[in-house]
């Protein structure tokens, strides 16, 4: 906690200011963040979900730019209030927004699957309402479990696990559009690669992500003119963007919230690592204000970012909020309160007026690809960046089961779009598609496809990578008694599906996976009598070690 007097007005009756010249330059900064990660995600509700207009600008949009707004006032009051408990001139507020890791998860992991499974973006969209619904009730009940989770979980095994992630379902896509449209996608990617990675500063330290998507947007549309349509712009797309331009308030979404229920077994293996992820990744970002001399408490913190994402969900907002990343970068750019409401306000505009869907039409999604792809590195560096160098081979061992998840994904869409191609030409009964699609999966083996291990190695990938990376740690440090509760603790979520099944519950009486989950207990009794046997070194936890905070 700071006990600096810096800025103390020294009254007991002290007002503090709304708004400083400060807040235009953070305002502008963050706001420009903000919108990024806006049409980032406009991008993938209608490119990668598909989804309809109607539901991305008329429903979600909405509800998003109400949550956020609900965030920022409510982070600008906690700011207001410690101005005017300490009496300080200096104090910033709280960055938040939309969560940038999870919002590629629950794009990638839960709504896609989903949406391809069904073929009905709609279930899609209701399974990812679920996944926030759960995940806000972590947020707000968890603050007094996650200091404990935090201590005894490595720092390896959590971040190793979203690595996993960041790799396959956030970089790999954004890299592959790259480069099917280099002359767009390469030079935005070494523009935010020089500034981001690089240092570089461009002019009148305009944000590198602006940069990017200007220069994208001035050769996307430039092409245009030498009949090249780069990056699928068109003025008739403009003017239907602007003709679909209108006024959109939140509605209610209770409905496709419970019709998501039925997805249950698939999201609750997601929802629990990620929501205790959550928890982390607000309290190092409130120690990282503390740290700035701005010291507000992590319980109201965590219950505030629960409350309105639960809001914006029952709105209709697959995406959750969280606290960001960078208040000291704020603060330091004079950012004191009034930045994080004009933000919110921002927001509102933006979402409800429809603004964005003009922005996607005058915006190539290929120039904010390499952003994408920016936030994979950064996540996945991270695991060994913060972590000890001896644990990275447990990082590695944590993101294997998302490799093979990633894999089997790829080989089911295929097979999918090739079953519904070969019905479409009148090559292949539909009464003869399963029978098929079940002989090709066979004959995959002999073709060095090894599908069945895939499937069993990726089936539930969050929690699997966490494990795996934990053990993985233990053994390293020969804290085989740590080793044999983590091998035990896969045994049980295995045994009722949350780690390599095909769906949570306990099969035939024996197990989802009963094989898998009969190995990970012989490993706990051997770990358990190596550690009887032998001198164990003590774990030391990520939490005794200075580290960074999870990255927005």
């Amino acid at each position: 906690m700071s006990t600096s007097t810096t800025g103390t007005a020294g009254k007991l009756d002290f007002k503090p200011v709304l708004w400083t010249p400060g807040d235009w330059n953070a305002f502008f900064g963050f706001g420009t963040n903000i919108l990024v990660n806006m049409l980032v995600l406009t991008g993938l509700l209608r490119f990668v979900l598909k989804m309809p207009d109607t539901l991305v600008f008329g429903r979600i949009l909405p509800a998003l730019g109400l949550m956020m707004c609900l965030s920022t006032f409510y982070y600008a009051f906690l700011a207001y209030k410690l101005a005017q408990k300490t009496g300080r001139t200096d104090v910033c507020a709280l960055p938040s927004g939309v969560s940038v890791p999870h919002m590629f998860i629950v794009t990638f992991v839960i709504m896609l699957p989903i949406t391809i499974k069904t073929g009905d973006p709609m279930k899609g969209w209701s399974a990812g309402l679920v996944w926030v619904f759960f995940q806000s009730f972590i947020l707000m009940i968890g603050g007094f479990i996650a200091p404990y989770i935090r201590k005894i979980t490595p720092r390896a095994a959590l971040l190793g696990t979203l690595a996993g992630v960041s790799v396959t379902f956030i970089s790999m896509r954004p890299a592959l559009e790259m480069y099917m449209t280099p002359q767009i996608g390469l030079v935005c990617f070494a523009i935010i690669l020089v500034s981001w990675f690089g240092g570089v500063k461009y002019w009148k330290n305009i944000p590198a992500g602006l940069v990017a998507i200007a220069v994208g947007m001035i050769i996307a549309w430039g092409s245009n003119l030498f009949g090249l349509g780069l990056g699928g712009l068109s003025v008739k797309g403009l003017g239907d963007a602007f003709a679909s331009f209108g006024f959109s308030v939140p509605i209610p979404a209770v409905g496709q919230v419970f019709s998501g229920f039925e997805f249950l077994g698939v999201i609750l293996v997601t929802a629990i690592p990620f929501g205790i992820y959550d928890l982390v990744e607000a309290m190092d970002n409130v120690e990282s204000a503390e740290a700035a001399g701005d010291e507000y408490p992590t319980t109201r913190v965590l219950t505030a970012d629960g409350v309105v994402s639960l809001i914006g969900c029952l709105m209709g907002n697959p995406f959750i909020n969280a606290v960001y990343i960078g208040h000291p970068g704020w603060k330091a750019m004079g950012g004191r309160i009034g930045y994080s409401a004009a933000t919110g306000l921002m927001v509102v505009i933006l979402s409800w007026f429809g603004i964005i869907s003009v922005l996607l039409a005058l915006v190539p999604v290929v120039a904010i690809s390499p952003i994408l792809l920016y936030i994979g590195m950064l996540i996945g560096a991270q695991a060994f960046q913060t972590t000890p160098v001896k644990h990275a081979p447990a990082v590695v061992l944590a993101l294997t089961p998302h490799l093979a998840a990633w894999a089997k994904l790829q080989i089911d869409t295929m097979l999918g779009a090739t079953m519904n191609a070969a019905q479409s030409v009148g090559g292949l009964a539909a009464d003869k598609v399963g029978a098929v699609k079940s002989a090709a999966i066979a004959s995959l083996p002999q073709q060095g496809v090894l599908y069945h291990g895939l499937d069993v190695m990726g089936g539930g990938s969050i929690l699997a990578g966490l494990i795996l990376g934990a053990i993985g740690v233990f053994v390293i440090e020969r804290d085989f008694l740590k080793a044999s509760a983590f091998a035990l603790a896969g045994a049980v979520m295995t045994y009722f599906g949350f780690m390599h099944g095909e769906a949570v519950g306990i099969g035939g009486g024996l197990g989802v996976t009963p094989s898998v989950a009969l190995a990970y207990l012989v490993m706990a009794g051997g770990f358990y009598a190596l550690g009887r046997t032998s001198v164990s070194v003590p774990y030391t936890s990520h939490m005794d070690m200075p580290h960074a905070a999870p990255a927005e």
